[in-house]
């Protein structure tokens, strides 16, 4: 059984929020091992895009799962659990604590609550409900699963034929699949912890400016020009990846290439911090902190 003092503690943030410097100072006070949690920075030689913490940031404490996969590799969520795991029960297993750094949403609930029973989409099935209008979809929906059919638009085609493949995927009803879904994830939700690092807006913009510039100062253009060609379409999904390439191709100037990297930074951590809203088991850490405080006071423990 796992105690508290080796219960995973998971930090997460949007780029250049001082994800790693925090987990770094955090293993150093609680006899912790980081775990990387961005499946970009899992990629070799894509350490600079992917703002990885370099050799002498790791050096400070022990740290797995950076630079571990073959850049031609792709890399899900279920890919991901399955190198990750392990390596968490490992470190627990010594007694030491496990801080799990980054991670998109979808790969960080995979890791925290485990694969999803709701099945995913079918194209085959979906050709078939083209065929049919909504309100036959309806009508089919209403006699599968009545309660579903009252908490879904049923004028709504993009939602009422996710509803119908569910129930005819799973065999279930699916409102008694997402409810039960739901009932197991905030069990596990109880025990987890972690933090969400926020700066305040200008700042963040600020950070997420000055970051992207050094990356592409600092060999991102050329990680990403030996990697053409070779790189898995999880691979080219690193924020600045494509800006870089355009760049590369003439397309954007390099003034051009940073604001469009600057740009899909901003985005994609709106988009996160959405996402880990949903997520209430993590704690909002606001930055700067006061010089005297220390983020494990805010762990209860």
């Amino acid at each position: 059984m796992t105690t508290s003092s080796t219960n995973p503690l998971y930090i997460c943030g949007p780029m250049a929020s001082g994800k790693s410097a925090l987990a770094i100072s955090l293993a150093l006070e609680l006899n912790g091992e980081i775990v990387n949690a961005d499946p970009y920075q899992a990629y070799k030689g894509l350490s600079v895009v992917s703002a990885a913490p370099n050799k002498e940031k790791q050096a400070e404490a022990p740290h797995h799962l950076y630079g571990v996969m073959d850049p031609s590799e792709p890399c899900d969520p279920l890919t991901y659990r399955n190198l990750a795991t392990p390596v968490i029960e490992e470190i627990q297993s010594r007694g030491k604590l496990p801080i799990i750094v980054g991670g998109t949403g979808v790969y960080l609930k995979n890791l925290t609550h485990g694969p999803s029973s709701i099945p995913d989409r079918d194209d085959a099935l979906r050709l078939q409900f083209e065929e049919r209008s909504n309100d036959d979809l309806a009508e089919e929906l209403k006699k599968i699963d009545p309660e579903g059919a009252a908490a879904t638009d049923l004028k709504n085609r993009r939602y009422l034929i996710r509803a119908l493949e569910i129930c005819l995927l799973s065999g279930q009803k699916m409102s008694a699949l997402k409810a039960e879904q739901h009932r197991k994830f905030d069990e596990i939700s109880q025990t987890l912890r972690g933090f969400y690092l926020l700066w305040d807006n200008e700042n963040s913009k600020q950070r997420i400016s000055s970051r992207s510039m050094q990356i592409l100062e600092k060999d991102g253009i050329e990680e990403v020009e030996a990697l053409r060609g070779i790189a898995s379409e999880t691979c080219r999904k690193t924020i600045g990846f494509s800006e870089i390439e355009d760049h590369l191709d003439g397309k954007l100037t390099l003034k051009e290439c940073h604001k469009g990297f600057h740009t899909s930074t901003r985005r994609f951590s709106k988009r996160q911090r959405s996402w880990m809203k949903k997520e209430a088991w993590l704690k909002d850490l606001k930055y700067p902190l006061p010089f005297d405080v220390k983020v494990s006071s805010f762990l209860g423990e």
